[in-house]
């Protein structure tokens, strides 16, 4: 049998027709002026099955990875021969995928192709930076282009949908999974997660090189209490829809066809039972044409939440609900089929859900090619390609930030010695960041290989540890600060495990661990120029650090490329022009922290003690939102707007001039904020509502624009109106969320 190209032929008996290469065909005597040819299908393949084969279509089960490769698990391939699971995940490689493909067309009773999904998140063979570090990009064309190389990697591979983006919120970095989203901010989120779904997906998926995205955690996931994993969500409704909804929106505007439900409840209901989420909003305001699928087990863990008494209840709420696809739980295919014959769950609800899971392996053109995802030949040449990697090194430097820079650098290449330490300067496993999908960390270039890469033999380049990410032993001290002192500089690479950020790994202590922060007190203590830089998932406290280092680069985890990227910023071929997509605190006494905080009756004030703030330290955060420093200077010109009062249904064009008045070319992330002076409740003091990322040569003066809308100065009012009201906004633009110029204008009615 051919393989590319197989016969499904559904049911002689079903009227005449049959399914060849995907298409149905029929002799019509006049054209159907009925439904898309899809829909028609998709109604025609949906008229022969079984009740029970329409439960196995709404059934995702993992495979196995063991440790000498892929291993489906024990009756689950059973269960793809009698047509009860329709998806499978954990499952990649061109040739297992191709494997378990052939037991579904070719053994089955309809062959009705599988999908098979993987957490590609940042990256599958190739990886980049954790998607917190890509945001500090601010570059959507990079974050565009990151995710289609990985689409291309992950479907050359078997795989036709990936479980990201991830595009939850947050405010609290001690919650792990902080590494995974965009920040705290949801203008930013959302022009990111529109930027995710369109490279993941594309335009078409005729080529076989783009993926399903699938927008999670649908939501609020990203604001536990406590900022605990899997923790309860609770706050407003306005709250809700003006800052976490967004990036949601955002991804589901852009095209993507699937959404993940949240483990976390929200207001009692949790997310994989709520109908509130699922159909009213999503389906019902959005317009959401696409299926809905739980997170791991998310259908069981009702149960424990306390919301229904047994996993036959559970499956019931979240069907009802409008999820339409069951992760691992098994709850639907162990009770489904029981709750329609008691008449629990209408079987119409049922056909709803398949008809979209089956329209989406149709737009897949799985039925035409099965095998379009598992071709080994382009498995081979795509995987882990010089074209990919010199991607994945472009993007991974655009992520670094420069927090503090005392004039160490850029380092000089033409240094004689340079003394290379600490317990992350020769890492590769670490340097891939959590949630990296099939990335390696053999593939990955270490900070030390990527300095020797840059600089060559000519330059002594001394390497010491120093002593371990964790723990007390500081035996290695001694070699490392007898490495500084012969050296002209010391480059010191510092930070966390990758596995402590990611999923589950939320910590009320988010300090630099062990005994590295000590390890760079006595460095600097010699007087040797130090250039610190970090590796880490998450905001971190490090209020010492971030006072005394002579330089302070962020480098998160930058993925394969992350050594040869950060030696292009530290010898400065590559002038730094990341900015941070989330504040970072001084101490976690002061979390959540963020920049578009609302003011109280009482705002801070430093003269009077009867104000809101912290006696103990400043209520502002170590490093703002939005901030981050050049090896250049950009000086802004007081911005200006074409008319100061305006109408309702009047745009209004902000103009600014940014000029370069360093000696080096740069890139500069231009922002622009809104204040909203008087509300019917209460405003954020600032909320971002556009940006620009420029290149300025030395001396070029630039000029920008942006233009306010009306639809920028709605919000929910009081009485939970979207909608603009009249008064007066300070109209903002900057480098940081700290330092920006206004000017005010007024919308009259």
């Amino acid at each position: 049998m051919n393989e590319r190209k197989i016969a499904y032929i559904l049911l002689p008996a079903f009227l005449g027709i049959f399914l060849l290469g995907g298409a149905f065909t029929v002799a019509p005597k006049q054209a159907d002026p009925g439904p898309d040819p899809i829909t028609r299908k998709v109604d025609s393949v949906l008229a022969l099955m079984t009740l029970e084969e329409k439960i196995g279509q709404m059934t995702l089960y993992t495979t196995d990875w063991g440790s000498t490769g892929p291993v489906i698990r024990p009756g689950y391939a059973d269960d793809i021969r009698s047509g009860h699971c329709g998806a499978l995940f954990n499952s990649h490689t061109a040739a297992f995928t191709r494997g378990l493909q052939r037991i579904a067309v070719e053994e089955s009773r309809l062959k009705i192709p599988l999908l098979f999904g993987f957490d590609v998140v940042h990256g599958y063979k190739t990886m980049f930076p954790i998607p917190l570090g890509e945001a500090a990009s601010w570059d959507m064309e990079a974050c565009e282009k990151s995710a289609e190389v990985a689409a291309a990697e992950a479907a050359s591979a078997g795989l036709n949908w990936t479980f990201a983006p991830m595009v939850d919120l947050t405010r609290d970095p001690r919650w792990g999974r902080v590494m995974e989203g965009a920040g705290e901010d949801p203008y930013l989120g959302s022009r990111i997660a529109r930027a995710k779904v369109i490279g993941f997906q594309g335009t078409s998926f005729d080529k076989g090189d783009r993926v399903l995205a699938c927008v999670k955690h649908f939501a609020g996931y990203g604001a536990p209490i406590g900022g605990r994993d899997y923790n309860t969500v609770d706050m407003s409704e306005r709250e809700f829809r003006e800052v976490y909804l967004p990036p949601y929106k955002a991804g589901v505007e852009a095209g993507a066809w699937t959404v993940m439900a949240a483990f976390n409840d929200l207001d009692g209901v949790p997310s994989t039972g709520n109908s509130w989420l699922m159909k009213d909003i999503l389906r019902g305001e959005w317009n959401f044409p696409g299926f809905v699928v739980t997170d791991y087990t998310g259908i069981n863990e009702m149960v424990s939440h306390g919301i229904v008494a047994n996993q036959k209840e559970a499956g019931e709420l979240a069907v009802l609900a409008g999820v339409d696809m069951d992760m691992q739980s098994a709850a639907y295919q162990d009770h489904l089929k029981q709750s329609v014959e008691e008449g629990k769950v209408p079987e119409a609800r049922i056909d709803e859900a398949v008809r979209a899971i089956l329209r989406t392996k149709f737009l897949l053109g799985l039925f035409d090619d099965p095998y379009k995802f598992c071709n080994e030949e382009r498995e081979q040449q795509v995987l882990l390609s010089a074209e990919n990697q010199a991607v994945a090194r472009d993007v991974a430097r655009k992520s670094i930030v420069l927090l503090r820079n005392e004039g160490v650098l850029p380092l000089a290449k033409e240094i004689k010695t340079l003394a290379v330490i600490g317990p992350l300067a020769d890492d590769q496993n670490n340097l891939i960041g959590a949630w990296s999908g099939a990335g390696e960390g053999r593939h990955c270039v270490s900070l030390l290989s990527g300095i020797r890469n840059k600089l060559g033999k000519g330059v002594n380049i001394i390497y010491a540890k120093g002593c371990e990410i964790e723990g007390e032993d500081q035996s290695g001290f001694a070699a490392a600060l007898a490495a500084a002192q012969k050296a002209d500089a010391v480059v010191l690479a510092i930070g966390e495990h990758k596995d402590m950020s990611g999923e589950a790994t939320s910590r009320a202590t988010i300090r630099i661990p062990g005994q590295q922060e000590e390890l760079a007190r006595q460095l600097m203590a010699t007087g040797k120029p130090v250039a610190v830089v970090l590796m880490n998932g998450r905001p971190l406290v490090m209020p010492w650090l971030a006072e005394n280092a002579p330089a302070l680069l962020e480098c998160w985890w930058l993925g394969t490329q992350a050594g040869n990227a950060i030696a292009d910023v530290l010898f400065g071929d590559y002038n730094p022009s990341g900015k941070l997509p989330i504040s970072f605190p001084r101490l976690e006494g002061q979390i959540p922290i963020f920049y578009s905080h609302k003011n109280t009756g009482r705002p801070f004030d430093l003269n009077s003690k009867w104000t809101s703030k912290y006696v103990d330290i400043p209520n502002s955060p170590q490093f703002p939102f939005g901030y981050g420093l050049s090896y250049t200077s950009f000086r802004y010109g007081k911005p200006q707007v074409d008319k100061t009062v305006f109408r309702r249904g009047q745009d209004v064009t902000l103009t600014v001039t940014v000029e370069n008045t360093g000696r080096r070319a740069g890139e500069e992330v231009v922002q622009f904020y809104l204040r909203d002076l008087v509300g019917s409740v209460t405003r954020p003091v600032q909320e971002l509502k556009g940006f620009q990322k420029i290149m300025l040569k030395p001396g070029e003066r630039r000029e920008i624009q942006f233009t306010l809308t009306e639809n920028d100065l709605a919000f929910y009012t009081r009485t939970m109106q979207w909608a603009a009201e009249t008064g007066s906004f300070d109209l903002m633009v900057g480098g940081s969320s700290d330092d920006v110029q206004s000017v005010r204008v007024t919308m009259i009615e």
